[in-house]
């Protein structure tokens, strides 16, 4: 039986069928919007040689709409129980080829070994609130970077990533660093089942393949983290003390690019922090590199 599952009542029967209890912790909220479902298919702009990444695919209502126009499908599930049931549901399309389904966590996931290359995929995902941060530092940093992303996640954090000038943070840096970020449109929790708690939002990243290599990412986050490690200070004193420098060589680079002294790190856009990144590490040429254990 192929049913096109979009409304509660069917997805609690399923739920019931298959003693599935929607757990909190693993985000499992399941969209029973239509016109949702359409948006986010017309939205990723899918081409018949396109392969998709879907994270998290649960009963499969966005799996079978992508089928419809994507060439490739790479489902990659979490829940044994939804697995086997995703096997069963889209035999077919699995014995073709079209389908791929993968039983494990999207953050261990071996991406090269699903054939995927840098620019060669997009993903798409309803992803679970828990693991929004881990996953977009997987995907926007780490290598095979898909070409897009396109993902649900909590509206207020997808309004963080968009941030200007005077309402950045390390999320908004970051993401605007390794991408171009877009709000494509706000969904209403009333669109899924169960209820989440807060609103969300589908958001486009399209993912920068040709970051300059002279931009050393590694210091430029530890300046950017360092610079945010206490917001109400003015930047100079944060960046002195966390680089062991003299307030007044941070003010004169300031001075030098014409900047207020009493700037704080969220004035600050990316192109700012580069430039900020490059004239201090002229400056202190031992800065040990780390990559922030949360640069979001």
């Amino acid at each position: 039986m192929r049913s096109n599952i979009m409304n509660q009542n069917s997805i609690q029967q399923l739920c019931q069928d298959l003693g599935i209890h929607p757990a909190k912790s693993r985000g499992q909220n399941f969209l029973i919007d239509r016109n949702i479902t359409d948006k986010i298919i017309k939205a990723a702009d899918i081409r018949k040689d396109d392969i998709i990444l879907e994270v998290g695919p649960g009963f499969g209502v966005l799996t079978r709409e992508l089928l419809k126009v994507a060439g490739r499908v790479i489902a990659v599930e979490l829940d044994k129980k939804f697995y086997e049931y995703l096997k069963k549901e889209f035999n077919q399309e699995i014995i073709s080829g079209q389908l791929q389904l993968v039983n494990g966590d999207i953050l261990k996931v071996n991406l090269n070994e699903l054939g995927l290359k840098n620019d060669n995929y997009k993903v798409v995902a309803n992803l679970p609130y828990s693991i929004t941060s881990s996953f977009l530092r997987n995907f926007t940093e780490k290598e095979p970077k898909p070409s897009e992303i396109l993902v649900m996640i909590q509206a207020e954090v997808a309004q963080r990533i968009i941030a200007k000038p005077g309402e950045m943070s390390i999320l908004a840096v970051a993401m605007q660093f390794f991408a171009i970020p877009e709000i494509l449109f706000k969904i209403s929790k009333n669109s899924f089942w169960p209820e989440p708690e807060v609103d969300s939002a589908m958001i486009k990243l399209k993912i920068r393949q040709d970051i300059d290599a002279k931009i050393p990412a590694k210091s430029l986050f530890q300046i950017v983290k360092i610079g945010f490690s206490a917001k109400r200070k003015q930047l100079h004193n944060n960046l002195a003390a966390g680089l062991h420098l003299k307030n007044e060589e941070i003010k004169k680079i300031f001075l030098d690019l014409g900047w207020r002294e009493d700037i704080r790190a969220q004035d600050l856009g990316v192109g700012e922090w580069i430039t900020l990144s490059q004239k201090v590490s002229n400056l202190s040429k031992n800065i040990k590199i780390v990559i922030p254990e949360s640069a979001i």
